[in-house]
């Protein structure tokens, strides 16, 4: 090759390599790309829709993806905040407020997330990347930062892969593993497959024998009325559908309102002679708070079903007024009665807020319930997407371990 042949080759190899300015405009725009991607995501997955849960486990490679902290947070907080956009409407309307109280504690929400997935970005790929992801599935997954764990992409099992119970869930967290590898690809195509098929052969969670859910439209109204016509009415509805066949009948969270035994003495007397169970939210109260329960009411006895281990954070659960020697607010019973029993069924009780988030309906499962009932009160939550989140989520689950499900809302 001679000098004036080498000459021009070295200078065309020098042309098409890609210079200086392209890789630093490039690098420019990675990190707003990865931002919009995770809003996309949060907003696409959490929309609702149970066979759009999926699309969360996207969120696993776009935080491995990020060139630097300050980007992962950015991932972290535009994937969670979109995800849970509708609370700040729903804050608003609870409180009867303006919408500022429902941002900040939005913000405020986010803090544990997006604190958990930094702390644990690193920049170095390899199996310690996933590794570290892992670590932070696991602690947005249980107490106490699970306690605001929303928009958990382990909640996508039960759509990839429906009957699978425990090994399912390990094939979940094999396969966000998988993301955050340099073997994405792979696993994009594989779990791309797994969401086609489920898909395309997808069935609703059966009802059990013999049970059935009351969804209701009363909105605020629902444990705040307490008239003997409101409580006559709800008996009706039950009288009604104990004539279709059901003998277990639910009602939403805070059907019944205040539990007294004035009420529990009023729906056994319209229960004689009958074999009908009804389950039915309420709230018991005392000096140092309240309990949001579940109740069981028959002819013969009525009795405390399940008292809720997570109520709804500052709304409900204000461990602060404990701390300071204050009363009120409803307790968090955290770890306790995850499986109740009722006429020798097991049930795994998921009350509102205990739907949205990972531990709960995985401890209940560690006791192999036979049914799951999921109920709650949304009327707060009118024009956002809360409830049927909620509603898909306890879908998941149900179809994770192959169990009926029973659902009963309030709107």
């Amino acid at each position: 090759m001679t000098p004036d042949i080498l000459g021009r080759y070295r200078t065309a190899a020098f042309s098409a390599s890609p210079g200086p300015s392209s890789l630093s405009i490039r690098n420019r725009w990675r990190g707003p790309v990865l931002v919009a991607l995770s809003i996309v995501v949060g907003t696409v997955g959490w929309s609702g829709t149970v066979l759009t849960l999926p699309v969360a486990m996207i969120f696993p490679l776009l935080w491995a993806k990020s060139p630097s902290r300050v980007v992962a947070v950015a991932v972290s907080a535009g994937y969670f905040l979109a995800a849970s956009r509708g609370l700040p409407q729903g804050v608003a309307t609870f409180y009867a407020a303006d919408l500022w109280p429902g941002l900040l504690l939005w913000v405020m929400a986010s803090t544990s997330f997006v604190t958990v997935h930094a702390a644990l970005w690193t920049k170095h790929p390899g199996n310690g990347r996933a590794v570290r992801y892992l670590a932070a599935a696991v602690l947005m997954g249980l107490p106490p930062f699970g306690i605001t764990g929303w928009a958990h992409p382990m909640t996508a099992a039960g759509v990839l892969f429906p009957g699978w119970g425990w090994c399912g869930l390990v094939a979940t967290a094999a396969s966000i593993a998988m993301m955050t590898s340099r073997y994405w690809p792979a696993a994009v195509i594989a779990l791309g497959g797994f969401w086609l098929w489920s898909a395309a052969t997808w069935t609703a969670p059966s009802l059990p024998d013999g049970w059935e859910g009351v969804d209701l439209k009363l909105g605020q109204s629902l444990g705040r009325e307490s008239s003997l016509e409101h409580y006559r009415g709800l008996i009706a509805t039950v009288r009604a559908r104990a004539a279709e066949g059901s003998r277990f009948i639910v009602f939403p969270e805070s059907a019944l309102g205040f539990w007294t035994p004035t009420l529990a003495r009023l729906w056994q007397e319209d229960l004689r002679g009958s074999d009908i169970t009804v389950l039915a939210g309420a709230a018991v109260i005392d000096a140092s708070g309240y309990d949001n329960v579940m109740v069981a009411i028959t002819a013969d006895e009525t009795r405390i079903l399940y008292r809720e281990r997570m109520p709804v954070p500052v709304s409900m659960w204000q461990p602060w007024r404990r701390w300071t020697g204050r009363g009120g607010g409803a307790r968090a019973h955290l770890l306790a009665n995850p499986v109740v029993e009722l006429a020798g069924t097991g049930i795994a009780p998921l009350i509102c807020y205990e739907q949205l988030i990972l531990w709960p309906a995985l401890q209940s499962m560690l006791h192999a319930p036979d049914i799951i009932v999921a109920t709650g009160n949304g009327w707060w939550t009118a024009g956002t997407s809360i409830v049927a989140i909620q509603q898909a989520s306890a879908v998941a689950w149900a179809k994770l371990f192959n169990r009926p499900l029973v659902t009963a809302f309030n709107t």
